[in-house]
């Protein structure tokens, strides 16, 4: 037999990013422990546009810890508090009946609120797009055997490729810094062949660009490894800043 609980939910309201926030007061009953969080969240808004009231918006998409399109604080902690999880994979199971559960968005002046929970991601985008993109020879695909990559080198390149970019490592850093998922972005391409011949231009535009879009700097707090729910590693940032430093002797950066 399925288990119930009732909770008690304080939920971040906001119609945008120069209004007046507040918290307010919602019952959830019957909630199934199999539910997702979000889940839940359908259920409340069920009741919400029922009662003609405004539902609460949300990120979310794939809904299967892929997509990194999901995020919200959940009780101080970026996608709550079992480790290595998006809150779309967060189960009500990990809650008790009679909880109060405080449900905030993403808290950073480079994630402007776009609604309630929903807050603008694109400067994590921007970043990207400052990287640029890889050399590639026109004609047929070279063969992968061909580009002779050591085993613990592809292994931490798709370490740091796990990365999804929801942007909890920002909203978990005190500085609201983009350093691991800038980290990660581009470790993945530095450890490869084919990621090195753009190495230099690559770390130092993209640095430019997460300075320019207002995140902070890293200070070594290491609250961005913890709330990751891929748990990317911060070694990613000490590959960055090498990577920075040695394009500081390169010719090839414009």
């Amino acid at each position: 037999m399925t288990k119930t609980i009732n909770i008690t939910l304080k939920v971040w309201r906001q119609n945008g990013p120069q209004v007046k926030g507040r918290l307010e007061t919602y019952h959830a009953d019957n909630i199934s422990t199999d539910m997702s969080f979000l889940e839940m969240l359908d259920v409340v808004n069920e009741q919400l546009t029922l009662s003609h009231r405004e539902p609460i918006a949300f990120d979310h998409d794939c809904r299967e810890g892929i997509c990194g399109m999901c995020g919200a604080v959940v009780n101080g902690r970026p996608h709550g508090h079992q480790k290595g999880t998006t809150i779309c994979q967060l189960h009500m199971r990990q809650f008790n009946d009679g909880d109060t559960i405080v449900v905030e968005p993403w808290r950073a002046r480079a994630f402007p609120i776009i609604k309630d929970l929903a807050v603008d991601r694109s400067a994590l985008d921007k970043i990207i797009q400052a990287g640029g993109y890889i050399s590639a020879n026109t004609g047929a695909a070279q063969d992968a055997n061909n580009i002779t990559v050591a085993q613990n080198i592809a292994e931490k390149a798709m370490d740091a490729a796990a990365c999804i970019g929801c942007g909890a490592c920002v909203a978990a850093c005190p500085n609201a810094s983009a350093m691991l998922f800038s980290g990660a972005k581009i470790s993945h391409l530095a450890l490869l062949p084919q990621g090195k011949p753009e190495a230099a231009r690559r770390v130092t535009h993209m640095l430019r660009a997460m300075d320019e879009l207002g995140f902070g700097n890293c200070s070594n707090e290491r609250e961005c490894e913890a709330e990751c729910p891929k748990e990317i590693s911060i070694v990613n940032i000490a590959r960055m800043n090498r990577e920075f430093i040695k394009a500081g002797f390169s010719s090839s950066v414009e």
